[in-house]
């Protein structure tokens, strides 16, 4: 018995190792990218509402952004919806400042409940202006060197933008407001949805992956081979 359970808290071990070391953004093919921690698909052109010709720049207020989306079809799907901030909490949203992420108007916001922080601080390896200790940071923005301004690749993401970009979620005090990311400066904070300076990119997602993802072939051997350790080990025990 003691045997079982030692040949299954590896197996499991194993599993979760072979599972963490592949967490990352996949390249499906026709301009889309899959993460495998959010399990969401992204766009894989930061600013496609300008490329593809819907708007002139890309920069939209926060209802023609969520418009964008909804109406968006690509890949043979009809479900993008605008990249979220939700709580870093799981429960409300705290506004208070933080440099550490861990609150929600905050530098430096890693958690998987923002898909825009996340997305900058874990997949491209970008960097904001305050690193968590509140001391500056020279190396800051898209262009990894304190530049504002225009656009660049990082990685497998095509046309980033240096500039503010639009979440699909509002301030629930604040109805007139919403949540949004700048990639010039990596601290999430809120705006308002409609005024004058409203005008800010949109990056669109959709829940779940474009292809099926098969379970590593790694997985399936340590599976065999576990099976068949456990056999010899019930015949043992019945010998």
């Amino acid at each position: 018995m003691n045997c079982k359970r030692t040949l299954l808290a590896v197996a499991m071990a194993a599993t979760i190792n072979l599972t963490d070391a592949q967490a990352a953004l996949l390249d499906r093919g026709g301009g889309m990218l899959y993460d495998t921690v959010l399990n969401v698909t992204w766009l894989q052109d930061a600013n496609y509402a300008n490329t593809s010709g819907y708007d002139a720049d890309g920069k939209m207020n926060w209802y023609e952004a969520m418009a964008w989306a909804e109406q968006l079809e690509f890949g043979g799907f009809g479900d993008w919806r605008l990249a979220s901030i939700k709580p870093v909490n799981g429960i409300a949203y705290n506004e208070n400042f933080s440099n550490d992420g861990s609150t929600d108007y905050s530098w430096n916001v890693t958690s998987p409940n923002s898909e825009l922080g996340y997305m900058y601080f874990v997949n491209l390896g970008l960097t904001a202006y305050q690193f968590p200790d509140g001391s500056d940071n020279p190396n800051f923005g898209i262009f990894r060197d304190g530049r504002t301004g225009g656009q660049t690749d990082v990685g497998l993401v095509k046309n980033l933008q240096s500039g503010d970009y639009w979440s699909g979620n509002e301030v629930p005090s604040r109805t007139d407001e919403a949540w949004f990311f700048p990639t010039t400066i990596g601290m999430q904070q809120t705006w308002y949805k409609n005024n004058l300076a409203s005008s800010m990119y949109a990056w669109a997602v959709r829940d779940g992956d474009v292809a099926a993802v098969p379970l590593p072939g790694a997985v399936w051997l340590f599976g065999a081979g576990l099976a068949g350790l456990l056999g010899n080990g019930r015949r043992r025990l019945t010998d």
